[in-house]
């Protein structure tokens, strides 16, 4: 059965291009669906979905886009349109996958298209901002990014190349047989370097207990993109072993998740237990780029690149307040553990952010913001013990019965 790319690009001002990497594609034996996304100039040849549908599906007609000369509206509005337009062909079972070329501009259209596709479905991007900071054109999704070289503008013998490349690689990725799994019900976990040991043990239970484990780094863009499959109905429960990104939230620090952070699985109805790992550090890159108001803080250089800012009793504290805030929320059965010897490697007696007065700050405020029927359990071990990796497993999966 033919496979169907779906391409997005503005016709007017890439019709060449996009007129190129259409015959490129089909010539490997894929069909074609191109969406039109330029809004001033007249499409270069025929589109299978016009500009005026991709902005009615944003929420204004083109007339109007083209009469008030407003790129930062139109970009927007051709955004949301794009989005809406992939969600529907996908939804229709039109396409097997989706590309596109771009600068700038292009590629906050294509992208946003992409972005609004399930993770898996194949999506790649052709840019000329992709051997930079792709993170906003990215987000949470698993967009492949391919430099353009040069710009999208005109063929010539780099962009040909580029080009020809791009169509071989996303008719590869709509042709390639995927391996079968054992479709196990999924556990996410979060996880980060501190809390390695801890969550290596509980991933070997839960996946004992015939269960999937996804894990995700605490980055930021880790608690985001968990956070995302969990709203997509991908994720069974959750064991929260690290959220220490609510920490850098609050904070300033350069891996928060955002402040939807631990929203998802309570508002989705999803068994969770939380634990506050690594909420004792704040993270920044290199020492020389901790912000002048903390140069006095205590201050751990985990790497060259890396530099860890211990939280205070206050800032816990806060922190309880925001967790049992998120936690109110929760529809479905959620617990609390906490490991009172420490909440990563460095909070045990003797290391570098040991602090006796900042657990016990959070603990308390937790305790007085959460709701009536969800528990805390405090444990008389450090977070990285197996006794509390095993204690914690047990939880998640007496709520997940």
């Amino acid at each position: 059965m033919t496979k169907t790319i779906a391409i997005f690009g503005a016709l007017d001002t890439k019709g060449v291009e996009f007129a190129f990497l259409k015959a490129e594609i089909e010539k490997r034996g894929c069909g074609t669906l191109v969406v039109d996304t330029g809004v001033l100039g007249a499409a270069g040849f025929e589109p299978d979905v016009s500009r005026e549908a991709v902005a009615q599906a944003g929420g204004v007609e083109l007339d109007a886009l083209v009469n008030r000369q407003d790129r930062g509206e139109a970009m927007a509005v051709m955004q949301r349109g794009a989005a809406e337009i992939a969600q529907r062909l996908h939804r229709e079972g039109r396409i097997d996958g989706i590309i596109s070329m771009g600068g700038g501009g292009g590629s906050s259209i294509g992208t946003a298209a992409m972005r609004a596709l399930p993770v898996g479905f194949p999506k790649l991007m052709v840019s000329t901002v992709a051997s930079g900071d792709t993170s906003g054109f990215v987000g949470t999704s698993d967009i492949t990014m391919m430099y353009s070289v040069v710009d999208v503008a005109g063929i010539n013998r780099i962009s040909r190349m580029i080009y020809t490349n791009a169509a071989g690689a996303i008719c590869g990725m709509v042709s390639g047989e995927r391996s079968a799994g054992d479709d196990k019900p999924i556990i996410a976990v979060t996880m980060f370097g501190n809390t390695t040991r801890a969550v290596d043990r509980a991933r070997g239970l839960l996946e004992a207990a015939g269960y999937e484990v996804l894990v995700f780094h605490a980055t930021g863009s880790g608690g985001r993109t968990m956070e995302a499959l969990i709203r997509d109905g991908l994720i069974r429960g959750v064991l929260d072993m690290t959220t220490t990104e609510w920490a850098d939230e609050l904070l300033g620090g350069v891996l928060s998740a955002g402040a939807e952070r631990l929203e998802a699985a309570a508002v989705s109805g999803i068994p969770q237990v939380v634990v506050p790992g690594c909420i004792d550090m704040c993270n920044f890159w290199a020492m020389e780029t901790v912000p002048e108001r903390y140069k006095g803080r205590n201050l751990y250089a985990w790497n060259p690149n890396i530099t860890l800012m211990r939280t205070t009793a206050a800032e816990n504290a806060r922190l309880g307040e925001i967790f049992g805030e998120k936690l109110n929320k929760a529809s479905a059965p959620v617990v609390v553990y906490v490991p009172m010897k420490g909440v990563s490697e460095l909070d045990v007696e003797g290391k570098p952010f040991y602090d006796a007065a900042a657990l016990p700050a959070f603990v308390k405020a937790l305790k007085e913001t959460l709701r009536e029927g969800i528990d805390v359990v405090e444990m008389d071990v450090d977070i990285n013990d197996p006794a509390f990796a095993e204690a914690t497993v047990k939880a998640l999966l007496e709520r997940l019965r």
